[in-house]
């Protein structure tokens, strides 16, 4: 098998989750984040558990589009087409929309929505020449649900839900499957000192399993969307 995934936002959380458990099932690994320690402790932590195939990781802010063009050629010049891209790359700033500092909104949205945006655009060219590939784009239960505090964070994942929906539409007649992914709170560093318990919420490896089944079902059927709460409810 040589079969190729792309994750942003991949060194912490849901997107490590996903890092490892492809990569534990033979597929060949690129990851992109912000902060290069954490990168390269995945590659270990990836090497150590008995991975085929080293992970290719790049640095990179999916804030500016620059970053992102150079990170999909990179991964281009060393995959060359490649079979699943995992929108995963997020930032969450509270406040509400009336408070927030000036700035806000578009970093929010630069990050949350945009970068999905440029990902797509960029990788998903080679999916429509072969007429194959799946496009999951991490969403969240405030996709759906807008909450106090919430501000452009909300805004950002009912735009990224929107744009899945669109994207969906757009890529049916080549054969590319388009799933959005949309989580309750789950169990990452963002929630580390809430001082709520690890059992409250979804593990991030729940996650990661459920996006990789659906991931090999077979082309005739397309899970849209996948809504995952926390057993006791919302946070």
């Amino acid at each position: 098998m040589d079969k190729k995934v792309v994750i942003t936002g991949a060194s912490k959380g849901i997107g490590k989750a996903l890092a490892i458990r492809f990569a534990l099932e033979g597929y060949r690994v690129a990851v992109c984040s912000r902060d290069e320690n954490n990168l390269k402790t995945l590659e270990e932590e990836i090497k150590t558990m008995g991975a085929k195939q080293p992970l290719f990781y790049g640095v990179c802010n999916v804030g500016k589009r620059d970053d992102i063009i150079g990170f999909y050629y990179a991964v281009k010049k060393e995959f060359g087409p490649i079979d699943i891209l995992v929108n995963n790359a997020g930032i969450f700033l509270p406040g509400q929309i009336m408070d927030e500092e000036e700035g806000v909104f578009e970093e929010v949205m630069s990050v949350n929505v945009a970068s999905a945006y440029h990902f797509t655009r960029l990788f998903a060219k080679d999916m429509i020449e072969r007429k194959s590939g799946h496009i999951f784009n991490m969403c969240s239960i405030a996709s759906i649900k807008a909450y106090p505090n919430g501000g452009s964070y909300c805004i950002s994942k009912f735009a990224l839900l929107g744009m899945t929906k669109v994207l969906r539409e757009e890529m049916e007649e080549y054969n590319i499957k388009v799933t959005a992914v949309l989580p309750g709170a789950t169990y990452t560093d963002s929630w580390s000192g809430s001082g709520l318990p690890e059992e409250r919420f979804i593990p991030a490896e729940d996650v990661a399993n459920t996006i990789f089944q659906i991931s090999q079902l077979s082309p005739r059927t397309n899970v849209e969307e996948i809504l995952m709460r926390p057993q006791l409810g919302d946070i």
